[in-house]
C-alpha cells in the first residue's frame, strides 16, 4: 500500500489532501473542499485552511528528512481574504523549509484560491521525531 504522506494520517485523508509535491524543502498539495468543509459563509472553515497550512509545511520540513515524522511546535496565520473555490477545483497550498537545525524546522506556507489569489499565509516551527512503529492493524 502506498502512503502518500510517508505516514498514515487519518484526519488528512478524511478532508482529501493530496501531494502534488515533495522534494528540497519544498511541498505542494491540493485541496477541493466539500460542503462539509465550509463556514456560515459558504468559504472554506478557517479551520480547515490552516490545517493545510499545517500540514503544507510539515511536509516542506519532512522533504529533507523523509524517514523522520515531525510534530508542530508552534504556528502563525495570518488570513487576508476568502478561501472561495468553484465546485471542481481546488485550493493550492506551497510550503518551504526556510531553516533548519538537527531537531528543528523553521517553515513558510501559503494558500491561494482557485484564481491564484494569496488566501492565508502561516509561519511553523517543528520538531523532527523518530517515527515509532504503528500499532494499528495493516490494512490492504
Amino acid at each position: 500500500m502506498s502512503i502518500p504522506f510517508g505516514a498514515l494520517i487519518p484526519f488528512v485523508e478524511h478532508l482529501g489532501f493530496t501531494l502534488e509535491k515533495f522534494e528540497g524543502g519544498q511541498s505542494e498539495l491540493l485541496f477541493a473542499p466539500l460542503a462539509q468543509h465550509l463556514n456560515s459563509f459558504e468559504v472554506t472553515h478557517g479551520g480547515a485552511v490552516m490545517t493545510l497550512l499545517d500540514v503544507v509545511m510539515a511536509t516542506a520540513a519532512r522533504s529533507m528528512e523523509p524517514d523522520m515524522g515531525v510534530v508542530t511546535i508552534e504556528m502563525k496565520t495570518s488570513f487576508l481574504r476568502p478561501a472561495k473555490v468553484p465546485a471542481g477545483l481546488a485550493l493550492r497550498a506551497a510550503g518551504q523549509l526556510l531553516h533548519r537545525t538537527r531537531s528543528m524546522a523553521f517553515t513558510d506556507g501559503k494558500v491561494f484560491d482557485a484564481t491564484g489569489q494569496l488566501c492565508a499565509h502561516a509561519t511553523g516551527t517543528f520538531k523532527y521525531v523518530a517515527r515509532r512503529a504503528s500499532s494499528a492493524p495493516a490494512t490492504d
